[in-house]
């Protein structure tokens, strides 16, 4: 996916960045070194990636909570060792031609982010990410105003916003339609989480037909006026959020989706 990030004025604005989820995921294998240098050579003004804090205290950049799907090979990382993980391929199951790429540790990402880009840090692991995390950073010192971290949890991001409070944080929240036409999430829930964790803003999933323009004047109502929107592949989905004044919008398709808006 690829987040189209854009510079948050409440009219929004014409000239959006866009950061690649995943790395340039549609066409890589995801979470890949390959995979973001990718994305830079499409254009990319950021990347995005997910997480995981390893059985021996690494950071590594996967999204499941297991290898299964990227490599074939059933390791859980929570579990494993950085040793082990690194040794399985994750990029054959994409195509041939990515076999042989390893799943990155967060150091490693960091060293391919050239100055002046963004990367988005989506933690999938719990609390206990945290503490290894501000090592890292301090250790890596990338840009701090392009450094934005992401999560589902709200404890996470509570002990983000202790340790690690110079960064931008955004809370993730999804949303499914119930039985009885209700939503799991309300705006007033998710304010509510927002405020909890002191976020800088809201990351929301792509879902035009509830995240719209009552639910974001919602939310500017409660002095939230930054948000970015995953997963937008859909032109006319991304001209709505930028219109809405969207901050960010995830996208697996970075050069397509510039080219579809007619950005330069």
């Amino acid at each position: 996916m690829i987040v189209l990030a854009l510079a948050m004025p409440a009219t929004g604005r014409a000239e959006p960045l866009f950061i690649a989820h995943r790395g340039a995921s549609f066409d890589a294998p995801e979470n890949t070194l390959a995979a973001f240098r990718l994305a830079w050579e499409q254009g990319a003004d950021g990347i995005e990636g997910d997480f995981r804090l390893t059985a021996d205290g690494r950071i590594v950049c996967i999204h499941d909570a297991d290898t299964k799907r990227v490599s074939g090979k059933e390791l859980v990382v929570k579990d494993a060792s950085y040793a082990n993980l690194k040794g399985l391929d994750v990029g054959a199951w994409k195509a041939d031609k990515w076999r042989g790429e390893t799943i990155p540790s967060l150091e490693e990402v960091l060293a391919i982010v050239p100055r002046g880009k963004y990367l988005f840090i989506e933690l999938k692991s719990g609390p206990e990410v945290v503490a290894p995390l501000a090592e890292v950073l301090k250790r890596g010192r990338p840009e701090v105003d392009r450094i934005v971290i992401i999560c589902f949890d709200a404890d996470v991001l509570v002990a983000c916003q202790e340790k690690l409070p110079q960064y931008k944080r955004h809370f993730l929240a999804d949303y499914r339609r119930q039985d009885d036409g209700t939503w799991t999430q309300s705006v007033d829930e998710v304010i509510a989480k927002i405020r909890r964790t002191q976020a800088h803003g809201l990351g929301t999933q792509n879902r035009p037909e509830y995240f719209d323009e009552k639910f974001v004047e919602r939310l500017r109502s409660a002095s939230i006026n930054e948000f970015h929107v995953w997963t937008v592949d859909d032109p006319a989905h991304a001209r709505m959020y930028q219109q809405l004044g969207a901050w960010a919008l995830t996208t697996n398709r970075p050069a397509e989706l510039r080219a579809a808006l007619g950005e330069r």
